[in-house]
């Protein structure tokens, strides 16, 4: 499998983090500095700058207009899916999962990572870019970024074997408590399809998460890439008795006014590795919150 050159990955993420940081700053139809501004002020190529742009577009925040430039695109209808009062959990998939480490190096947390880590842009992170595969095939590409300061001994070995969160306990007295995570459609870029063995532009799931400690100090922000042809998300929602008075709601996948009840709606969310050849295999319980547990 070809493979990028060292500092590829992160010098590609600093891109996507600059140009987000750009999109949050502004507001649906602003626009953006063109892409030969934007080469000569992040000091890259045009190619790996227009890699990153590809994505966001493929992703729905950033918008082309040929002969104008690019904007903001307007914002997305966000729906939870479920109450904060009802409870989600997320078993693990079956099958094998290992990890590949792509690169693992220390850097400045930068103005956007050290926001969602509530620390200073010139703060220490970790910051690891690794393949995620099932029974040897891949399956993911995760970007991980952890404070510094609270894993200053992180091994290689503890990012590629075992469990991850139960490393950061034992190993790190990181106890990681709760996450908030999106999950978004989107497409692969020329190096994500390199990685994963797919086509250019193939579909994928895109999971972003923020992990915190039981103290509420973010320990981690993840974004990973999950193959579209091999993945999905599959939730179990238990709808509460209707109540007349309580106001109209939308639960995914469920038309506006079915339900409308104000009790919480619990859910268990499994994820099923598929076929290769499209067929579904049996539920299996499942990663449905892609994490860095190991089977």
């Amino acid at each position: 499998m070809e493979t990028d050159a060292p500092g590829t990955m992160l010098k590609r993420e600093r891109v996507r983090d600059y140009v987000l940081e750009l999109i949050e700053s502004r507001g649906a139809g602003d626009g953006i500095p063109s892409e030969r501004a934007l080469c000569a002020h992040l000091g890259v190529s045009r190619p790996t700058l227009r890699a990153a742009v590809d994505e966001l577009v493929a992703a729905g925040l950033l918008v082309r207009q040929h002969g104008r430039g690019m904007f903001v695109a307007p914002a997305k209808i966000t729906q939870e899916l479920v109450s904060e009062r009802a409870t989600l959990t997320a078993p693990q998939a079956a099958g094998a999962w290992s990890s590949r480490l792509l690169e693992f190096t220390t850097v400045p947390a930068g103005a956007r990572v050290g926001r969602r880590l509530r620390m200073s842009p010139a703060g220490r992170i970790v910051y690891v870019a690794r393949l995620r595969l099932v029974d040897g095939t891949p399956m993911a590409v995760e970007h991980l970024h952890l404070r510094a300061d609270l894993v200053p001994a992180l091994s290689a070995r503890e990012l590629e074997t075992g469990d991850l969160y139960a490393h950061l306990r034992e190993r790190h007295n990181v106890r990681v408590h709760e996450a908030t995570q999106t999950i978004e459609p989107t497409v692969v870029t020329r190096s994500e399809a390199r990685h994963l063995d797919v086509p250019d532009l193939s579909p994928a799931l895109l999971f972003e998460r923020l992990t915190t400690d039981t103290s509420g100090r973010p320990v981690e922000y993840v974004h990973s890439l999950y193959r579209g042809d091999r993945y999905r998300i599959v939730s179990r929602l238990t709808l509460g008795p209707a109540a007349s008075d309580a106001a109209p709601g939308h639960h995914p996948g469920i038309p506006p006014g079915d339900f409308t009840c104000g009790d919480p709606v619990a859910a268990a969310t499994l994820g099923d590795v598929q076929e290769t050849d499209g067929q579904v295999p049996g539920r299996t319980d499942g990663q449905a919150a892609p994490d860095h547990r190991e089977p």
